[in-house]
């Protein structure tokens, strides 16, 4: 079947580049923990400031998605690289202001931390060379956005491949062979950062001249960009909350459920991973189809998602419910966590057919540009899950954190499927043309 040979041509690199990463920061981690537990800590504190900062920004790739999709859909290919490229200079130019704000304050950041005098002097070493990358890393996100406009997710897998191990070769010989330290591990990211950054620059010059399109950035193109980028912010923002009002009542019920949570949720954003390289490909493929006005093709399209975004979370979810009794012992020997950890395993995988529909939905919506929706409903399903978390809050022991993992896999992930789904079954979201 073509549209699901599109779907696996465009979803299968796309998960190889999620999956590269998170390999970054597992580098980083290996190498720097030989070092001792100070730099080790102080590495962790700094990478807790730059994971928010990213992940915050990743709508400089998903709002350049779309509009570089539609415009390639709608036969103006020269208007689809100007598109992303008016994405990379505002990517640049937040890197630039984040650089001169960031560097300054890394101390008081990492102040705010609470941490001792010795790991706070790790992280603000770390984090003030690492903040340098910056400019680098959301280039990278605006022009793997472009690629993927331009229905190619194979080259920023193999960018992220080569970088991966470019990053992970650096750290080696500046943290050990020169003997740097945590300073080396910076250094090293950065330096692999704005290899990646360039290794893009070439990419996005040689597809510019090929279509003729303009290098220099245009207002109106920084403009669209800015305004969906800013509803996407929003959006992101609600979810980092939810993700934060989480860990704060797991802290509260006490210090094994804290765990249990912890390694509950490293499952599943490793699970959330393969879901998310299906909303990338519903970005690029709703995009172009509503681009080219092709209305039977996007409702085909956004079917067959969801077919593979709810068969794949059930398929993975019996695989977490198969792996329930022997998984946390892979994550701790500590019976007070590996005991609830079973428990909410097998209520997670219950939950992730509910995810793998949110997530394709919310691909598909992206895809769209369907923004102002998607953080409107954001905040409204964070006005939902509070309360759930604060009923949560009144159980203890392992009912506690059963009670938290079903406010979050059935209570919010079931609020954003809800408002999804009634979105998608509509037609107002399907504005089609450039």
């Amino acid at each position: 079947m073509t549209l699901d040979r599109d779907i696996r041509r465009l979803a299968l690199p796309a998960l190889g580049a999620l999956v590269a990463e998170p390999l970054f920061l597992l580098t980083d981690t290996a190498l720097v923990g030989h070092l001792g537990s100070v730099p080790l800590a102080g590495l962790g504190i700094a990478s807790v400031v730059i994971q928010t900062v990213v992940g915050l920004l990743v709508f400089l790739a998903y709002a350049t998605t779309p509009m570089v999709a539609r415009r390639l859909g709608f036969g103006d290919t020269a208007g689809a690289v100007r598109a992303g490229i008016d994405g990379v200079w505002l990517a640049l130019a937040v890197g630039a202001v984040l650089v001169a704000v960031g560097v300054p304050l890394s101390g008081w950041l990492v102040g705010l931390f609470g941490a001792t005098p010795a790991v706070s002097a790790a992280a603000t070493t770390y984090l003030a060379i690492a903040l340098w990358g910056i400019p680098a890393l959301l280039l990278t996100l605006a022009a793997s956005g472009l690629l993927r406009g331009l229905q190619n997710t194979t080259t920023p897998l193999v960018v992220a491949g080569v970088g991966f191990a470019a990053n992970a070769l650096l750290n080696a010989v500046f943290i050990y062979g020169f003997g740097w330290g945590i300073a080396g591990s910076a250094i090293g990211t950065v330096v692999a950062s704005w290899g990646m950054a360039a290794a893009y620059l070439v990419i996005i010059v040689r597809s510019a001249r090929a279509t003729g399109a303009s290098l220099t950035p245009h207002i109106s193109g920084l403009g669209s960009a800015l305004r969906s980028g800013g509803w996407l912010l929003l959006r992101t923002a609600s979810l980092r909350v939810a993700m934060l009002a989480t860990v704060v009542v797991a802290t509260d019920l006490g210090t094994a459920e804290l765990a249990t949570t912890q390694i509950a949720l490293t499952i599943f954003s490793t699970l959330a991973f393969v879901l998310d390289a299906l909303a990338i490909a519903g970005q690029a493929m709703i995009g172009h189809g509503l681009g080219a006005s092709d209305v039977p093709r996007v409702r085909a399209i956004t079917t067959r998602l969801l077919q593979f975004g709810v068969a794949g979370g059930a398929l993975l979810g019996v695989a977490i419910a198969a792996l329930s009794p022997v998984l946390p012992f892979v994550f701790t020997s500590d019976d007070t966590v590996s005991g609830p950890l079973t428990v909410v395993l097998l209520v997670m995988a219950a939950g992730v057919p509910i995810a793998g529909y949110a997530f394709v939905l919310d691909g598909v919506l992206i895809g769209a540009g369907d923004a102002r929706y998607l953080a409107i409903t954001g905040v409204l399903n964070l006005a939902v899950y509070l309360p759930l978390l604060w009923l949560a809050s009144g159980f203890q022991g392992t009912a506690g954190i059963v009670a938290l993992w079903l406010a979050f896999g059935f209570g919010y992930m079931g609020a954003r499927a809800l408002t999804l789904g009634l979105r998608a079954r509509g037609g107002r979201w399907m504005v089609t043309g450039a």
